[in-house]
């Protein structure tokens, strides 16, 4: 069983700038395939960033603005937001996975899901 622990959300104006965190405990987390999903009210939940091994994988509506990277030795996942935009609001949950193929790597069905950090950003 893997616990998830986001922090690092909050309200930030447009073009400012946020540094999500996930710990986890519990599984071998350099083996786990991390993601970051958000959720906006009234929308569907979207796919955000993922780390497989080295590797990252950004949704369209991210890539060039947001980063995500790991930290092994401190079981943590780390997403980089830059450039925030109001589109950008919403909660934003870390997910964990093993053995997930790159194909369905922005599926939001992962095995394992934190509770959530709220991201808002204003206009």
């Amino acid at each position: 069983q893997v616990q998830l622990a986001e922090s690092g959300g909050g309200l930030v104006q447009t073009g400012g700038s946020l540094k999500l965190s996930c710990t986890a405990s519990g599984g071998t987390f350099s083996r786990y395939v991390m993601a970051w999903f958000r959720q906006a009210p009234g929308k569907e939940r979207e796919f955000v960033a993922a780390i497989r091994w080295s590797n990252a994988y950004y949704g369209d509506s991210v890539k060039g603005r947001f980063t995500i990277s790991k930290d092994n030795s401190k079981n943590t996942v780390y997403l980089q937001m830059n450039s925030l935009k109001p589109d950008d609001t919403g909660i934003y949950y870390c997910a964990a996975d093993s053995g997930r193929i790159v194909s369905t790597i922005a599926q939001p069905t992962y095995a394992y899901e934190g509770q959530g950090t709220q991201v808002t950003v204003s206009s």
